[in-house]
């Protein structure tokens, strides 16, 4: 019993070494008002692995925290877009 219990830890604990969190900041030149940077964070934060979002009105700019099995740059470049606001990669850190 107790090496049919290890086998199962081990085997979670291997499905989340395989999710590598990235982080990717989004230029957003799109977004002119002060409800602007409201809707790109709830729209980036309810896509599917994003685990941390931050919108700078200022700069115009989000940082987006997200698991790469569950989501990539594409789909949250295209998120916002379909939000109304398009956005292109500045830079991306990948672990």
């Amino acid at each position: 019993m107790q090496k049919i219990i290890l086998s199962i830890v081990f085997t979670l604990a291997s499905f989340s070494a395989w999710a590598k969190p990235q982080t990717l900041t989004l230029d957003l030149p799109t977004m002119n008002c002060a409800m602007c940077p409201i809707t790109v964070k709830k729209t980036l934060t309810k896509a599917e692995g994003v685990t941390n979002a931050e919108v700078n009105y200022e700069k115009k700019q989000a940082v987006v925290t997200f698991e790469d099995t569950k989501t990539s740059a594409e789909k949250l470049i295209e998120a916002t877009t379909n939000a109304g606001y398009p956005s292109t990669i500045v830079s991306e850190k990948k672990p």
